[in-house]
């Protein structure tokens, strides 16, 4: 099977179609073009706006660059990762993160389907939760507990 390369060029002055054809004589395919330009006001957007949320145990800096963890999100993550762990039923899962003082993002209590919602997110999150010192010495207690049982 062939080894295909990739180049992409950024064009930062006037285009020229010579970038095409020299690429082309050295072998080149071209794959695609994006093009860009400054919207008009008056111009109503032929986009969809992206309207997607942040991933839950993330929020964005304040810089407004990046996104970075979220510490009490982070928390009920862990919470539910350790719960999930000791075979801790949805209810039960709900009841403990809200006698907690816990919240769901947007400030209700915890509830079984959001709970239940935060499964993806677990799954996706839990390799990273499950390196993090905190785990590990959470992991030891668990241990320490069913030893004694």
């Amino acid at each position: 099977m062939p080894f295909f390369e990739r180049s992409r060029d950024v064009i930062s002055g006037p285009f020229s179609a010579d970038l095409i054809t020299e690429r082309q004589r050295a072998g080149w395919q071209m794959l695609s073009i994006e093009w860009r330009r400054e919207r008009p006001e008056s111009e109503p957007s032929s986009e969809i706006e992206a309207a997607d949320e942040i991933p839950y145990g993330l929020r964005l800096s304040a810089d407004c660059t990046r996104l970075e963890a979220d510490p009490v999100e982070n928390k009920v993550l862990l919470q539910m990762m350790d719960l999930l762990g000791n075979d801790f039923s949805y209810a039960s899962i709900v009841s403990d993160l809200n006698e907690r003082g816990l919240r769901m993002r947007n400030g209700s209590p915890w509830t079984r389907v959001g709970v239940f919602k935060m499964m993806p997110r677990l799954i996706e999150v839990g390799p990273r939760l499950f390196a993090e010192d905190e785990w590990k010495n959470r992991k030891k207690v668990v241990s320490r507990d069913r030893q004694r049982s």
